[in-house]
């Protein structure tokens, strides 16, 4: 299907838009990285790449108060989503899918929406950015609602399917954030808590799956990561409730329990096979010496947090 051209006053009003945005300026350091050696372009690529921590850095407040929020949400059994559209969406897409495995949730605790659907994590939707109202109307179809966590993504801050989704979302009474890479962003204003990471012009001028990606990508890993935490999916630095769904998962899972306790690895593999896989109730059983019945009811008092299981255990 051919589009069709927009309108030339649309366009201009668009173009004024897009103007006041970092992320679409054209940085005259890298005017003449198409006369570069390969070792002068990987040198200057990196050195763009370098600024992106210390632009998240400015906005750790602001984090905090979305880790807090998240973490709210789900302790209380509601679900985080992340909604976005092209990269912006991918990465919420690719955050979700990883916490399964990771952290051992329900798919459905930490879902990622991208304008499009299924194929846009592929390929390129046509407009599909543009529509307002299919932001809204995807994350109708999830019923969100007073329980949930919505984190909106997107690089220019103005994509109307995110700011569609949000405003849906925070009159549907769920906790909002928007996370773009822009001062003053237009999802930051809807949002309940907005994260601006200016990462300033991009490598490519314009190409906001490079600096604005990653800086997205280090931002959904601490809002995803620390909410986790502080659920108690980790023992200390280390994932207690992975699914070991591999040979390398299994390998992970018996190291974890041995690193935890100081065993043998044949006390390791004996309290995983007792445990069935579980790593957490593994690791409870050896230090505590309960079996893993009694093991199974400590963790259900606590929450699933391993440390208080061991303390009140011990």
């Amino acid at each position: 299907m051919t589009s069709q051209p927009e309108p030339q006053d649309s366009l201009a009003d668009l173009r004024a838009q897009l103007q006041g945005l970092s992320t679409e300026a054209a940085n005259p350091e890298l005017s003449s990285i198409d006369t570069m050696t390969t070792a002068e372009l990987v040198k200057a690529m990196n050195g763009q790449d370098a600024l992106v921590a210390a632009a998240v850095e400015r906005e750790l407040d602001s984090v905090a108060a979305a880790v807090d929020g998240v973490h709210a949400k789900l302790a209380a059994g509601g679900r985080l989503i992340y909604i976005g559209a092209g990269t912006a969406g991918r990465v919420g897409v690719l955050d979700a899918s990883e916490c399964p495995p990771t952290y051992g949730t329900d798919p459905d605790m930490v879902v990622g929406v991208i304008a499009g659907g299924a194929r846009a994590i592929r390929e390129a939707v046509e407009n599909a950015e543009d529509d307002a109202e299919a932001g809204a109307a995807d994350l109708a179809a999830l019923s969100v609602g007073p329980g949930d966590a919505v984190v909106g993504i997107s690089a220019s801050g103005r994509t109307p399917y995110v700011v569609g989704a949000l405003t849906a979302a925070r009159a549907a009474g769920a906790f909002t954030v928007g996370l773009a890479c822009n001062r003053n962003s237009v999802i930051g204003a809807t949002a309940e808590v907005a994260i601006d990471v200016e990462v300033g012009p991009e490598f490519v001028a314009g190409s906001t799956r490079l600096k604005s990606g990653t800086a997205q990508k280090l931002v959904v890993n601490m809002i995803s990561t620390l909410s986790m935490v502080k659920l108690g999916k980790t023992y200390g630095n280390m994932m207690v409730d992975l699914q070991a769904t591999n040979a390398k998962l299994r390998a992970r899972s018996q190291r974890t329990v041995l690193q935890a306790t100081g065993c043998s690895v044949e006390e390791a593999s004996g309290a995983l096979d007792a445990a069935g896989g579980s790593v957490k109730l593994a690791i409870l059983m050896i230090l505590t010496g309960v079996d893993a019945e009694a093991g199974r009811a400590a963790l259900e008092v606590t929450g699933g947090r391993l440390r208080q299981a061991v303390d009140q255990a011990s």
